[in-house]
């Protein structure tokens, strides 16, 4: 993978912070920078195929259309999904749990029923299950992380019960960076006739991903993590699940036939897309796995590795830091740690005043840091464009600042 040809496809990798510093983007499990190639995907479309999908006639909704449902076909593609009826473009990850959290629940959750999540979950994993449970009088149960971060297993199959409804997980953790065992947890879920959602925000952008294979239920990701805009999502649920649920939002596209007495829904996927969809958005997201699918995913994720365990040893040297997830093996792209005498905002703000952009705070992840007992945490997150050098540079800034704040 040549790095330097990549960094070519940015623009915004020439962008110098506070006027002198040479950008160094390390926010990457928040959001991610654009290639040419899907900004102009997007401009393209605005500037010669722009109009409201599924609904024209004309010239330009039937362009407009095509790119779009090319764009679901990519995703399918992408994600090991034949029927793209299963592919419901959202806004975004948050959006599609909270489609299953109201619409699947509403339709199967009862009272003293429970969801089973994880302890390190993301908010958006987790606050729409809780609203869902207070809606039915159900139970929100937490699986537990041990001491040094690692996942407990057992103690998460320990957890499932006959009253266990669904069970809802992270791919891989956006705090603490590793991958949870999904198959082994699908087939333990299986076995209980429970419902399964993956949250795969911070996996599928990263490694190969086939929903098929895993035997999920539902899942989720956003394009913005992906290389591609903002406001676009997908949620992917099996056919017979999809067409039992009632559809969350209503208004046009989602319907059949609408009478003064009711309506009926419309076919996947429009059940469950009402509105006018975020039309380039897709088109920029498609453009962002054409781009992806050109280097590989095994040798993205392989390269994010390899920067995170240098920046590992690196970090190590740093008086005080400790890091959250305390195992030698730095299992993805992602390295969150802190200093307990430090602020991590403190820490944040001196580093980008050097050109060095990181994540401080609580990730939307507030149960896992009260887990470790700290407000915040710092979070280095590694993408196909970043470099060895820019690892090395990001370790000699933190040092500099830690030195400076511990003075």
């Amino acid at each position: 993978m040549n790095v330097a040809t990549i960094r070519q496809d940015f623009p915004i990798m020439n962008e110098l912070v506070h006027g002198k510093h040479p950008l160094v983007y390390l926010d990457n499990a928040a959001s991610t920078q654009h290639p040419n190639s899907v900004l102009a995907a997007m401009d393209s479309c605005y500037r010669t195929s722009y109009a409201n999908v599924h609904r024209g006639i004309h010239e330009l909704s039937e362009r407009a259309t095509e790119l779009f449902e090319a764009a679901r076909r990519k995703v399918a593609t992408f994600v090991g999904v034949e029927d793209t009826g299963e592919i419901i473009i959202t806004s975004g990850t948050t959006a599609a749990i909270n489609v299953v959290a109201r619409s699947w629940c509403e339709a199967n959750l009862r009272a003293e029923d429970e969801i089973l999540l994880t302890v390190l979950e993301h908010h958006s994993n987790t606050v729409p299950w809780q609203q869902a449970a207070k809606r039915v009088g159900a139970r929100v149960i937490f699986s537990p992380v041990r001491d040094d971060g690692s996942f407990d297993l057992q103690a998460w199959i320990d957890l499932i019960s006959p009253r266990t409804r669904l069970a809802s997980f992270a791919a891989v953790s956006n705090v603490l960076g590793y991958g949870l065992p999904i198959r082994e947890m699908v087939a333990a879920a299986k076995s209980y006739g429970v419902v399964t959602m993956l949250d795969a925000a911070q996996s599928v952008p990263h490694e190969p991903t086939n929903f098929k294979s895993l035997d999920v239920d539902f899942a989720a990701f956003s394009g913005h993590k992906m290389l591609g805009p903002s406001g676009v999502g997908i949620l992917y649920g099996r056919r017979e699940l999809l067409e039992a649920m009632p559809p969350f939002l209503g208004g046009g596209s989602m319907i059949n036939r609408v009478t003064t007495d009711g309506f009926t829904p419309g076919e996947l996927p429009a059940k469950f897309e009402a509105g006018t969809p975020p039309i380039v958005e897709a088109v920029g997201l498609g453009a962002a796995i054409d781009y992806l699918s050109a280097i590989g995913l095994p040798e993205v994720v392989m390269h994010e590795q390899r920067l995170a365990q240098r920046a590992r040893k690196l970090l190590h040297e740093i008086p005080g830091l400790k890091f959250l997830l305390t195992h030698a093996e730095t299992p993805s792209g992602i390295i969150s740690f802190h200093f307990p005498k430090l602020a991590a905002q403190d820490v944040a703000i001196l580093l980008d005043r050097k050109g060095i952009a990181v994540r401080a705070g609580h990730h939307c992840a507030m149960p896992l840091h009260d887990r470790f007992h700290i407000p915040a945490s710092l979070r280095a997150s590694f993408y196909l464009y970043n470099t060895e050098a820019e690892v090395d540079l990001f370790a000699e800034r933190l040092a500099e600042v830690v030195e400076k704040l511990s003075a």
